[in-house]
């Protein structure tokens, strides 16, 4: 590297050289001064050459992690894993802005596309190969992988490769695979949202080899988070957003609710715009950039958008619908206030949320033999024999397949997570797909219109001095390129295209944005399927328990004088213990906050046989509160009945407990003993 003094071999620099050669890769790349908390520990672990996982949350400056270390070395190189096609790509254009060369293969492309990046990474001067997870198994990158030498594999939302996780992708499940041909190079996953059981499922599956786990912690410390019980959303929703200036985003669960909800927030004077998956790519990119350059205050969107969207200035999140789990939640609140200025995440709870939450679950969440039938029909639907589609890969409305076949599409979508988790197909985010195009004319025809129409002959000598084999295969092409030689804007490129089309002098695909479905395996008979039945059992029971742990979190009252600060109640959902300070910003706190300072209200209830009686201003024994949590596990405000004291000096025991770890309290509320 020029300019900067590069790491050979981490051993030989003292940890002071080593400092100071990250921080002045740091400032050279990025432009910072000093990095963030926990970034330098990790990058840290990572130039030892050591296995690790960071726990970060969204916002952090994850990708960092990973960047950093391999640009201090002179011949750093990194694999990145990550499903995600559009966050890929983001990454790759804005190393690519720095002057990083950097490539991506994921299923979008074709196989000479493939071919191409790959060989870049063996020959080239390649730092940075982006990797979609199904692409892992391809023999044209496990032949080139241990002449790439890389130095470092970057696992992006880790928390995937866990079959009990709420984003399970079993290609993730290959990963580990490829460390038999690159023994030595150090793996970095990355999540931002794991539970204990998902993070040892993490280190297990990558055969992580002395693991050192680096958890940040997941306060937002300038995310107000409130809930807001109300029996009308709509006028709830528009007090938020006339209280409350700057850009948001309104989550609705449904397509139909999206389009209604905008249109309702424009009659009301708002500058709404609304974004799903059932609309085509070109209105999608549209709104979407008017959004991210504030045309557009308020987006009200499925949770199909937010994912790769870079604006830090998101000043809030209102959940009108309420989410599946609170991974989701507290991945899509993420979104606020990264910036590190005041944002606000409202969800908003109506009485009968909860009843139709479960009643949904129920009819949405598919029957074996339903799985069974969607698997068929989505062969059916794709024109694919049994014995073939291995390794193919098909662009995949899911909407138009469930229209076709009258089908849910939540019950679709939930069957194919199920057929996921057994390897029979993975559905990827949505990607971008270039147009393509061939010449239906010879060349002597093509002389002769060039020579007729002066109007298009600078633009077809430019295609045809750009893509070789036009004449005989539809070639991808990338209309931007195109526009950038010519001196045509884009939207002239593809009106020439269209012209030509029209004259027949070429077949045109446009450029469009679709997800793909991708099959590891040839179809099987029906009758062969296999859906393991623990998968089956334990997955369903799974996600109705994040179902249930989601309204736990919207049940604490704001006005509860024994409510848990939301903050608090997130960070130990995630497995932080100890003594964790109330957030002092979400709405629990604020209502606290306006009563009398280091008064909790007497919690009315008249004594019981089985009270025990101590005289206020006595000191409640931390022995007798642990008697009664080893005989039963209880909420705080079950245990407070068991006293006539004051609440507040049984919550004052409580406490010193908790910070002596003693005792925890897990998300649902109950009183534990530490083991």
């Amino acid at each position: 590297m020029q300019g900067t003094k590069a790491l050979h071999f981490s051993y030989l620099c003292t940890m002071s050289e080593t400092h100071d050669i990250l921080r002045a890769t740091l400032q050279k790349h990025w432009g910072h001064a000093d990095f963030r908390p926990m970034q330098l520990e990790t990058i840290e672990s990572v130039t030892e050459g050591r296995d690790t996982l960071a726990l970060m949350p969204t916002g952090a400056g994850k990708s960092l992690l990973y960047q950093l270390p391999t640009m201090a070395r002179e011949d750093g190189f990194c694999i990145v894993v990550t499903p995600l096609i559009a966050l890929m790509k983001d990454q790759v254009d804005k190393l690519r802005a720095r002057g990083i060369s950097a490539v991506a293969v994921h299923s979008g492309l074709s196989s000479e596309q493939i071919d191409g990046a790959l060989d870049r990474c063996v020959y080239g001067d390649v730092r940075f190969l982006y990797l979609a997870p199904e692409r892992i198994a391809g023999e044209m990158f496990r032949l080139r992988l241990p002449r790439m030498n890389p130095t470092l594999i970057a696992v992006d939302e880790a928390h995937c490769i866990s079959q009990w996780g709420y984003d399970f992708r079993p290609a993730y499940l290959r990963i580990a695979e490829i460390r038999a041909l690159v023994p030595k190079t150090p793996i970095l996953a990355l999540t931002a949202s794991a539970t204990d059981a998902v993070q040892e499922d993490i280190r297990s599956h990558l055969k992580m080899v002395g693991p050192r786990t680096i958890r940040s912690s997941f306060e937002r410390p300038n995310l107000s988070y409130s809930v807001r019980p109300t029996g009308d959303k709509n006028e709830q929703l528009l007090r938020v957003l006339r209280g409350v200036p700057g850009t948001g985003i309104v989550y609705v669960r449904t397509r139909e609710g999206v389009e209604q909800l905008a249109a309702w927030l424009t009659e009301q004077g708002l500058d709404a715009s609304s974004y799903h998956g059932g609309m085509d790519s070109a209105q999608r990119t549209a709104r979407q950039e008017e959004w991210i350059t504030g045309k557009k205050r308020v987006m009200v969107a499925t949770n199909a958008f937010g994912m790769g969207i870079d604006k830090a200035d998101v000043r809030f999140v209102v959940h009108w619908s309420i989410p599946d789990s609170i991974e989701q939640y507290y991945q899509e609140t993420g979104r606020a206030g990264r910036d590190g200025r005041k944002a606000y995440a409202v969800l908003l709870v109506a009485p009968d949320d909860q009843l139709r939450a479960r009643n949904r679950f129920n009819t949405e969440y598919p029957s074996l033999e339903t799985i069974k039938q969607i698997y068929e029909q989505i062969f059916n639907y794709l024109q694919v024999a049994v014995g073939e589609g291995a390794e193919w890969s098909f662009d995949f409305n899911v909407y138009d397949f469930c229209r076709k076949n009258n089908l849910f599409s939540w019950t679709v979508l939930n069957a194919i997570k199920i057929l996921q988790s057994n390897g029979f197909m993975t559905l990827t985010d949505e990607s971008d797909h270039p147009a393509r195009v061939m010449f239906r004319v010879s060349r002597d025809d093509l002389y002769r219109l060039r020579v007729e129409r002066d109007d298009l002959d600078h633009f077809l000598r430019t295609i045809m001095r750009m893509y070789n084999g036009i004449f005989t295969d539809f070639r991808p092409v990338i209309e931007s390129e195109i526009a950038s030689r010519t001196g045509y804007t884009l939207d002239r490129v593809r009106e020439l295209f269209k012209t030509l089309w029209q004259m027949r002098v070429i077949s045109y695909i446009p450029s469009r944005r679709t997800p793909l479905l991708f099959f590891p395996t040839e179809r099987l008979p029906t009758g062969d399927l296999y859906i393991a039945p623990a998968t089956y059992k334990i997955r369903k029971e799974l996600a109705a328990q994040r179902t249930e742990q989601m309204f736990a979190y919207a049940s604490v009252a704001a006005d509860d004088p024994l409510g848990e600060c939301r903050s608090t109640w997130l960070r130990r959902y995630f497995g932080e213990t100890g003594e964790l300070s109330p957030c002092g910003v979400c709405d629990v706190c604020l209502t606290r906050r306006k009563t009398v300072p280091h008064v909790v209200a007497r919690v009315e209830a008249p004594k019981q046989s089985g009270q025990i009686a101590h005289g206020t201003g006595n000191v409640v024994a931390p022995e007798t509160i642990e008697r009664l949590v080893r005989e039963k596990e209880q909420t705080v405000k079950e245990l407070i009945r068991n006293f006539t004291t004051e609440p507040a000096e049984v919550l004052a025991t409580l406490d010193g407990m908790i910070a002596t770890r003693r005792l925890t309290i897990d998300p649902t509320g109950l009183i534990k003993m530490q083991n």
